[in-house]
């Protein structure tokens, strides 16, 4: 089975139901990976929209909960790769531990964020 790494930003779109989620459900086809981090990001997703947007908070918080119940192997990062690897594509230590597990598991990376998207596509390459 094809395995896929989901970022945050992807997840979030199909969980929230946001207009980017068609293209992203399609392109997670497969066993979906993620570094532990990701629950503590969508969770802050959720708070996020729930503060934005109070009149919809029970639906976004039910939302949330589907997490629970989603397909996704988590994994630990590499601690102690993580900052210099970060620093070397000019990434945040959370999207470089995306990046991190992708390189690792030679996997396709699905995000929305551009500039993750960017240094997944300069690592690919650089194999």
């Amino acid at each position: 089975m094809k395995v896929v790494v989901v970022d945050a930003s992807a997840l979030a779109a199909v969980i929230f139901d946001e207009p980017e989620a068609p293209p992203i459900v399609v392109a997670t086809r497969g066993r979906l990976i993620a570094p532990t981090l990701i629950r503590y990001e969508l969770a802050s997703v959720c708070l996020i929209k729930t503060i934005r947007y109070p009149d919809r908070a029970e639906e976004f918080e039910a939302r949330h909960r589907l997490t629970r119940v989603l397909a996704l192997d988590l994994f630990e990062p590499d601690w102690d790769m993580l900052p210099p690897f970060a620093r070397r594509f000019q990434l945040s230590v959370y999207d470089a531990a995306y990046l991190q597990l992708a390189i690792a598991r030679a996997a396709p990376l699905v995000t929305l964020d551009a500039r993750l998207a960017a240094a997944w596509d300069d690592a690919s390459h650089a194999r």
